[in-house]
C-alpha cells in the first residue's frame, strides 16, 4: 500500500520493461522492499493485537480477581467485564480475517481508548502490583491496531463507500 502505482507502472519505461538505467531500476527496487517490509509490519501488528486480545479473554470470562478488580473498580462488574470481553473477542477475530483487519483494528482502537482512559483516571498504570503490564499491553494494542487501521486506510475507504451505496 505504500505507493498508488501498480507495479506493471514502476517497472515501464518508454514501453518496455527492465528498459530504463540503473538509477530507474534501483528506485523500483527500493520501493518494492519498502512495500514489503510495510507489509510484514502489518502483519506482525495485526496478529500481535489479535493475540493480546484473544489472551486476555481467559482472565475476563474466568472471573480472575485481578479482572474483578479492574471491573469492580470502574463500576463495570460483572456485566461490563463480560461486555468488554466479547467485544474484544469479536475484535481479535476481525484482526486475523483478512477483509476485516481495518474494522477489527477500528473496534480494537475503541476499546483500547477506554482501557487507556480508565488507566489515567481511575486505575493508574500500576494494577495490583503488576507494574503497569496491563497498561503496556493496551499501549501495544493501541499503537499495533492504529498502524492496521493505516495500513488498510484505502480497503476501510471502498467498502465503507460500498456499504453506504448499497444501504442508502
Amino acid at each position: 500500500m505504500g505507493t498508488c502505482l501498480p507495479r506493471s507502472r514502476l517497472l515501464r519505461k518508454s514501453g518496455s520493461y527492465f528498459g530504463g538505467d540503473e538509477l530507474e531500476l534501483t528506485i523500483v527496487h527500493n520501493i518494492m522492499e519498502k512495500e514489503k517490509t510495510n507489509h510484514f509490519i502489518f502483519h506482525v501488528a495485526r496478529i500481535l493485537a489479535a493475540v493480546i486480545l484473544l489472551q486476555t479473554l481467559y482472565f475476563k470470562f474466568t472471573g480472575s480477581p485481578e479482572s474483578v478488580y479492574i471491573f469492580s473498580k470502574v463500576g463495570m462488574e460483572p456485566w461490563g467485564r463480560f461486555a468488554v470481553g466479547t467485544a474484544e473477542l469479536i475484535a481479535g477475530v476481525l484482526l486475523l480475517v483478512r477483509p476485516t483487519v481495518w474494522l477489527g483494528a477500528l473496534m480494537a482502537l475503541g476499546l483500547m481508548a477506554g482501557a487507556l482512559m480508565m488507566h489515567f483516571t481511575l486505575l493508574g498504570i500500576e494494577v495490583e502490583n503488576d507494574k503497569g503490564y496491563l497498561f503496556v499491553l493496551a499501549c501495544l494494542v493501541t499503537v499495533s491496531t492504529a498502524y492496521a487501521l493505516w495500513h488498510d486506510r484505502q480497503l476501510a475507504t471502498v467498502t465503507i463507500s460500498a456499504w453506504r451505496k448499497r444501504f442508502t
